[in-house]
């Protein structure tokens, strides 16, 4: 595990609470404004930040994130955007990972891109749609330079399956808790409980739970039985929302503020 996210979690463990990840794209709404968002985000009460990298097929994706991507596309983000983007949040304090489909990291280069990442501050990838099975060359490259290198797990993994991405995972281990697109939810997936303790038996990893979170209530929630809890649909979609800059910044400080309470709101039992 790298130094900045062993920290994060075991800072947030010494609290009796679950670490909280944010995430927006690089380039949404516009660089500048990213960094500012962000910055904002650590701020209010967020410990580790996802950084984005847009790409033109987000299959993943839910309609927020799918908007903003677009929108960042649009404005011209590059790899080199995200990359300067990580510079800048770690310049400002932030402990950053990148999150990417496969094929824009692979089309930049693997060994490049592990090496700028790193020389940017960067601390890893979570790689969502790449399987420890076809991750020999990044596995290689982000040993080489330290980066941690994030694999998911979901509702539908087996034992097995778990077994095999935990031994390839460091940093966290990301639990999907459903088995859709990322998206703001009005109730986080039952399914998400049974995955935690399933992963949890099987590796000492932290374990972050994603896809759904959108209020403090839910992160209270899933900060009861998980290490990390990870928000991305609701920021972006409060700055879509959005009339303005100064509305968006106050709009993703409140959220992030409201998240920060939830995950230490089960303190007690923690």
């Amino acid at each position: 595990m790298s130094r900045g996210l062993a920290e994060a979690f075991v800072d947030a463990r010494s609290e009796g609470r679950a670490a909280l990840i944010g995430y927006l794209p690089a380039g949404f709404p516009d660089p500048e404004r990213c960094v500012e968002l962000v910055v904002d985000m650590v701020a209010a009460g967020v410990d580790i930040v996802e950084v984005g990298l847009p790409y033109s097929d987000p299959l993943m994706d839910g309609p927020d994130i799918q908007a903003a991507v677009d929108q960042a596309l649009r404005a011209g983000t590059t790899t080199e955007t995200v990359l300067d983007t990580v510079r800048a949040l770690s310049e400002a304090g932030a402990t950053a990972v990148v999150m990417s489909y496969w094929n824009p990291i692979e089309r930049y280069g693997v060994d490049r891109f592990a090496d700028r990442l790193a020389d940017a501050g960067g601390h890893g990838v979570i790689t969502p749609d790449l399987t420890p099975e076809e991750a020999g060359p990044w596995m290689s490259a982000a040993m080489r330079r330290g980066l941690d290198r994030v694999f998911l797990v979901a509702p539908s993994s087996t034992d097995e399956r778990i077994r095999t991405v935990v031994a390839a995972t460091s940093g966290f281990v990301y639990a999907a808790s459903t088995m859709g697109v990322t998206g703001a939810r009005s109730a986080v997936s039952s399914a998400a409980p049974a995955l935690v303790a399933r992963t949890k038996a099987l590796t000492s990893l932290p374990v972050a739970v994603g896809l759904g979170v959108s209020s403090g209530e839910q992160a209270r929630e899933v900060a009861a039985y998980a290490d990390g809890v990870i928000v991305g649909s609701a920021f972006v979609r409060l700055i879509l929302q959005a009339p303005d800059r100064a509305a968006a910044r106050d709009a993703v400080r409140r959220l992030a503020a409201d998240l920060a309470v939830g995950v230490r709101g089960n303190r007690a039992s923690r």
